[in-house]
Order: structure tokens, then C-alpha cells, then sequence
């Protein structure tokens, strides 16, 4: 089992033909998922062939040359392969077009890696998303893995395998960091929503995919200064709930009024400090590490409890 993402799952990437678009292209063909055409109205018709000598998460497989069509619009390229994905590496300048036209042709999930987008284009298209069925995972976000199934976004496949963990976070590197640190058990789907303002997912919709998805053991969540997202997700910890969960929270050495790498990142006066997050999380019953090795003990320790 996975959340949003599985081996079945069928992957459009608007942006393919560019530089980013083509190296991730390859990196997802190359972890197993089923990447079935990019998206650009200049280069309709056109195939891309892909070179993917070996698999990136440690399976063994055949070299192979891959050719992936190029479709004028998200429509077109749900038409002709039953897509239910998309990767959107478009620059900031013409994303909101991108994500309110992959939803208007009824996609199901939009993974929206593109950082720098104007917090007014975020709120747009996340909300035009919603009135369509489209769940968003981003902007300015790694995307997904459901380890040994498929990848949408630029998560390295090589990091973990499979497993019991569930893994929630703002941040991309440390979702890179934890994974490393329990690739021993292994993760169900690891989800990267995104540092932004406004994102499309968040971790309160990861919490509730992982309560509902049976081979999900334990839950991380990752968050960090800014906003009151972690204050949010913990009121629905401990009121929905069941499976133990997890949390680092970064920043404590953060100074008030800078924003630091992600665009939500900012303290401002006593809101949105590591300090307050921390304190809330545990209030509803989270164990939270004071590093991301520390949370790392500390899941192998609830696991172990839960035996």
C-alpha cells in the first residue's frame, strides 16, 4: 500500500523537454515509474528517447532505451494514455497556467516542483486545483517516492526501500537525511509538500492518508519555523490519530524577522518559533527529536514499543 502514489500510477511531466524536466525525467524512468509522456505545446508529436542503463533504487534491471511521446496539452496527454499524474518542472513565470490547465483536464494528482512562484499565483492555482478534484503536492517541494513503485519529483530512489514508516515534511533535504537515517525499516510513501506560504498538501492530509493506509506503522512529520502548520497538524494528532508519530522541527537557532531557505521559513514576534511547534506537538502526545538523528531514535523506539 502507498499514499498518491503507486507502480500503477501513470505520469505526465509538463516541462519535460527542459534541462531539469529531462534529467528528473530520467531519474523517475530509472526507479520504476511509468512515466508516459511530457507536455509541451512547441514540441507536440515529437518523441524524447531516454537512456536508463540500470535502476536507481537498487533493483536490478535490463538497459534500456526509452522513448517518451511529447503531448501539446495536459488533455491530449491524458486522452491518448489515461494519465493521472503530473510533474510540473514549468518555470515560476507560467506555472499557475500549467497546474489550473492539468486540472481543468481532470488530473488527479499535480506535483508541483517549481520554486520562486508568487505566493498570489500559489493561492490561485491550489484553489482552482481544489474546485476541480486535483490535489496538489507543493510548490517549491521534492515531490513523492513510494519506495520500489515510482517517484514523482526529484527524490533520489537510492536512498531507503520500502517499509512500515510514513514520512511528512516541509523540507526537502531532511526528508533526503531521515530516510537515510531508517532506511533499515524502510517507508511507505515519503511526501515532500513544500516550504511555501501556501502548498497544496498538507500535513494534516498526509496524517489522515497514513492513519487510513494499513501498512503504515509509524508516522514522521517534518516541519519548521513559520506559520502554524505544525500547531494545526498537532491539534489533529490528538484528536484523530492513533498510530504513534514522530516529529523534528527545525530552526530553533533561527533569528526573528529573516526568512531562512524556504519562503515560509520566517519568524515573526513569538509566532512561528521551533520552540512553540515543539511544545505543541508534544502536548498532543509526539515524540520530538532534538536532531534529525535523535528523531530517528526515537522512532526505532516507538516501533519497538509497538511489538
Amino acid at each position: 500500500m502507498a499514499i498518491y502514489l503507486t507502480k500503477e500510477s501513470k505520469v505526465l511531466v509538463q516541462g519535460m523537454t527542459g534541462g531539469e524536466g529531462m534529467k528528473h525525467t530520467r531519474r523517475m524512468l530509472a526507479a520504476g515509474t511509468n512515466v508516459v509522456g511530457g507536455v509541451n505545446p512547441r514540441k507536440a508529436g515529437r518523441t524524447v528517447d531516454f537512456d536508463v542503463p540500470r535502476r536507481c533504487d537498487g533493483r536490478a534491471g535490463a538497459p534500456a532505451s526509452v522513448s517518451v511521446p511529447v503531448f501539446g496539452s495536459v488533455a491530449d496527454g491524458i486522452h491518448a494514455t489515461g494519465a493521472d499524474v503530473t510533474v510540473v518542472f514549468v518555470p515560476p513565470a507560467f506555472t499557475r497556467a500549467a497546474v489550473v490547465e492539468a486540472a481543468d483536464a481532470g488530473i488527479g494528482l499535480a506535483v508541483v516542483i517549481t520554486e520562486g512562484i508568487p505566493v498570489h499565483d500559489a493561492v490561485a492555482f491550489t484553489a482552482h486545483a481544489r474546485t476541480r478534484g486535483t490535489r496538489v503536492i507543493g510548490p517549491n517541494c521534492p515531490g513523492l517516492i513510494t519506495p520500489g513503485q515510482a517517484v514523482a519529483g526529484i527524490i533520489p530512489a537510492d536512498i531507503a526501500g520500502p517499509g512500515r514508516i510514513g514520512l511528512v515534511s516541509k523540507s526537502g533535504t531532511l526528508t533526503y537525511q531521515l530516510m537515510h537515517e531508517l532506511r533499515d525499516i524502510g517507508f511507505s510513501t515519503c511526501v515532500g509538500i513544500g516550504g511555501d506560504p501556501v502548498v497544496g498538501t498538507s500535513h494534516i492530509d498526509c496524517l489522515t492518508a497514513f492513519q487510513d493506509d494499513p501498512d503504515t506503522e509509524l508516522i514522521v512529520l517534518i516541519g519548521e519555523i513559520g506559520g502554524d502548520a505544525e500547531e494545526r497538524a498537532a491539534a489533529h494528532i490528538r484528536d484523530h490519530i492513533t498510530k504513534p508519530v514522530v516529529g523534528y522541527v527545525a530552526g530553533f537557532t533561527a533569528p526573528e524577522g529573516r526568512t531562512m531557505g524556504h519562503a515560509g521559513a520566517i519568524v515573526s514576534g513569538s509566532s512561528g518559533t521551533a520552540a512553540a511547534k515543539k511544545a505543541a506537538l508534544e502536548a498532543a502526545g509526539v515524540l520530538v527529536g532534538e536532531t534529525p538523528t535523535h528523531t530517528a531514535e526515537l522512532v526505532l523506539s516507538a516501533l519497538a514499543a509497538t511489538r
